[in-house]
């Protein structure tokens, strides 16, 4: 029988992990699309 406590904390792990990375793949995207509107702006 495994320990309750680990088990919380093994999901409580996976979930700030599933909420960092999906925080850095929103970044990421923002900072890419400001950077095409940028060189887009420059252009036209």
């Amino acid at each position: 029988m495994e320990n309750p406590v680990i088990t919380m904390l093994f999901f409580a792990a996976a979930g700030l992990l599933v909420v960092v990375s999906g925080g850095i793949i929103y970044l990421t995207a923002a900072e890419w699309r400001d950077r095409r509107r940028k060189q887009r702006d420059k252009q036209g």
